[in-house]
């Protein structure tokens, strides 16, 4: 199996007649997944998505994929092929149609109306092309099949890449469902027809690749949530991806079941369930679903609230909800459905909003205690199944962390796959598909682009680094007022601390070392502002290194008079 090394360079130019895959992302990490195939010069990208935050980036909204590498080649982007409408697979369309509004979108219906809603925020009108499971599309040198998937929202869609340097087939995400809510199963036999014309290389999602055996099917949920609101005294309080259609329709039908009203809480959640209605592919009973202002005049066993959060995102309704900072207030008895999957790095905030709500009495149920939730992605068992049915002559995991992608490389090359011929890749990494081999080629930029409010990649690693030294260590400012002619200290030093847990009144200690600093300076002829805030720096810096084992920012303002 080859892998990317520490050293690799740029990649060098594509030979005449190869195909070019380079990740920008979803390798290596869960989430901002985005693959860039090029051919003769032409290329197409599978997917442009976001990854959420984790607490070691404050302030941070979303995270992009880095575009420098095609920034400068977008005119010779043909369209953007999205696989399905969650956020980790479309949410950084709108950034890239920033910079080029007009490049196509293919798609299934809900994917595309999923897209076109977020897009209408951002004031973009897309040029679309809806397709279907089974059509084929000519997009530039690109030639395009779509495979239907099962994933955990509808429409999911594989793509087979046509092109004179062989067949390549991206899953998306996607699963083996064979009880599905929508009886919408993976095409098997299509991948199996796919595999005996030949797939040159297969990108599959590699998310559960090191869970044995095969995923329950999504209907299995039903029963649980079923004894759930049978138990239920008080409201019930759902909280699920926006995007979850099958999890939502369950949901409405448990509520209609039991005789209880539902609102939709969230802009998101409003947005795409309403979306999701119209299309037909969710059912909803006449006189179900009501505004969130009518369940004053219920009572609270006629209630479900079905709202985003299930992430413990800070902003997102359950959390302020556990925080006693949102107007539904829970109180004992209500009970609490998380009803979706932990995505790694954000177990710390899941567990948080569990333990408020708690506090204030809530039931809460979980997959931890209950099977609230089944996989959206093919487990250890399917995956093997899918490589025995597609028989590709090379495997390059995609769309997970580096666990995962070596856990499926594994799975790959127990079916039969040459072990060098399965190419373990990161983001950034450029892969080659030349005379039917993949092979790694060079390295590309694909680094991470933060999104903080309305700024897009003006945070850096560093404004990071010091948000961090802030949050953990606080920040000591040093005011001093100094003579322009002689050197001297005027006024001052004043010594203030916000958040480092040092007391005001200690400073008095470091004053006479900040003082004997600066005449030291002005001694040795040393004046220039700049130079004595580093020497005042390093003075406060090393005495609160020395008394309190802390390293605050430390912010020295040196004022000439």
């Amino acid at each position: 199996m080859s892998h990317p090394h520490p050293e690799l360079g740029p990649p060098p130019k594509l030979p005449k007649g190869g195909l070019r895959v380079t990740p920008l992302g979803g390798l290596g990490e869960i989430g901002r997944n985005m693959t860039v195939f090029e051919y003769d010069g032409r290329l197409l990208i599978v997917d442009c998505g976001v990854l959420f935050p984790e607490e070691e980036q404050p302030g941070v909204d979303l995270i992009l994929p880095d575009f420098t590498s095609i920034r400068d080649r977008l005119d010779d982007i043909e369209g953007i092929v999205l696989t399905h409408g969650h956020e980790d697979h479309i949410g950084g369309v709108p950034y890239l149609l920033r910079e080029r509004p007009d490049i196509p979108l293919i798609g299934s219906k809900l994917t595309l109306a999923l897209i076109e809603a977020k897009l209408q925020e951002h004031r973009i009108r897309p040029y679309t092309l809806e397709v279907v499971e089974g059509h084929r599309e000519r997009i530039g040198p690109f030639d395009c099949e779509f495979v239907a998937v099962n994933h955990s929202i509808p429409d999911a869609l594989a793509v087979a890449i046509r092109t004179p340097a062989g067949m390549a087939v991206h899953t998306g995400d996607f699963k083996m469902d064979q009880l599905p809510l929508d009886r919408r199963l993976t095409d098997l036999p299509a991948f199996a027809r796919l595999g005996e014309e030949g797939i040159d290389l297969l990108l599959v999602d590699s998310t559960n690749a090191e869970v044995p055996g095969f995923v329950p099917p999504e209907r299995d949920i039903s029963n649980v949530l079923r004894t759930v609101f049978a138990g239920a005294q008080k409201r019930i309080i759902v909280a699920s991806f926006a995007s979850h259609v099958h999890r939502i329709q369950q949901i409405l039908d448990a509520a209609h079941e039991y005789g209880r009203r539902v609102a939709f809480v969230g802009r998101s959640m409003v947005r795409n369930m309403g979306i999701a209605r119209d299309l037909g592919y969710l059912r909803v009973p006449a006189g179900l679903v009501v505004d969130v202002k009518a369940l004053d005049d219920l009572p609270d066993d006629e209630v479900v609230l079905v709202c985003t959060g299930s992430q413990g995102e800070p902003m997102a309704a359950l959390s302020r909800m556990a925080n006693r900072d949102h107007q539904i207030r829970i109180v004992a008895g209500d009970t609490v459905i998380l009803a979706s999957s932990l995505i790694p790095g954000n177990e710390n905030a899941v567990y948080r909003v569990i333990n408020g709500l708690t506090r204030w009495g809530a039931n809460v149920v979980h997959k931890g205690n209950a099977r609230v939730h089944v996989s959206g992605h093919a487990s250890a068992g399917e995956l093997l199944y899918f490589y025995n049915i597609c028989k590709p002559k090379n495997l390059m995991p995609v769309h997970g962390e580096w666990r995962h992608l070596r856990a499926n490389a594994e799975l790959g090359a127990l079916t039969g796959i040459p072990k060098d011929h399965i190419v373990i890749a990161e983001d950034g990494v450029v892969v080659d598909l030349v005379d039917g081999r993949a092979r790694i080629v060079g390295k590309v930029q694909a680094g991470y682009v933060y999104v903080d409010g309305l700024s897009v990649g003006d945070v850096t690693e560093s404004s990071l680094k010091d948000r961090r030294i802030l949050g953990e260590e606080g920040i000591i400012t040093v005011y001093v007022v100094v003579d322009s002619t002689t050197g001297k200290v005027v006024s001052g030093p004043q010594i203030q601390a916000r958040g480092s847990g040092i007391d005001d009144a200690s400073f008095a200690a470091v004053v006479p070392k900040v003082e004997e600093a600066i005449a030291k300076a002005a001694a040795d002829g040393i004046a220039e502002p700049h130079q004595l805030q580093q020497l005042v720096r390093r003075a406060v810096g090393r005495w609160v290194s020395d008394q309190y084992r802390r390293r605050p920012m430390i912010l020295p303002v040196v004022i000439e008079v």
